[in-house]
């Protein structure tokens, strides 16, 4: 089948070059280079995601990690308190 397509300079030299090099017709070579290029497309290198880590220091005095929860609890409910003063 016929058909008409715009190849880069650069590919079209490479192309011209290899089909010189083996010795086979340039319609022969593009049409083995796009053939390897379907069957075995190359996978996008990607670089594993990493989740940067800062400290933000230590405890607080009188603060117990085992309670965090209680901790929690007890200052939402201190937040609720100060917006039912305010009227909120």
């Amino acid at each position: 089948m016929r058909t008409t397509l715009t190849i880069d300079d650069a590919l079209l030299r490479q192309l011209r070059q290899k089909a010189l090099d083996s010795g086979r017709p340039f319609k022969q070579v593009v049409n083995d280079t796009l053939r390897a290029g379907l069957e075995h497309p190359v996978a996008p290198q990607r670089q594993p995601y990493r989740c940067p880590s800062f400290s933000i220091g230590g405890l607080a005095p009188g603060v117990d990690l085992t309670k965090a929860n209680q901790l929690a609890a007890a200052l939402e409910d201190e937040a609720l308190i100060e917006k039912l003063r305010q009227g909120r």
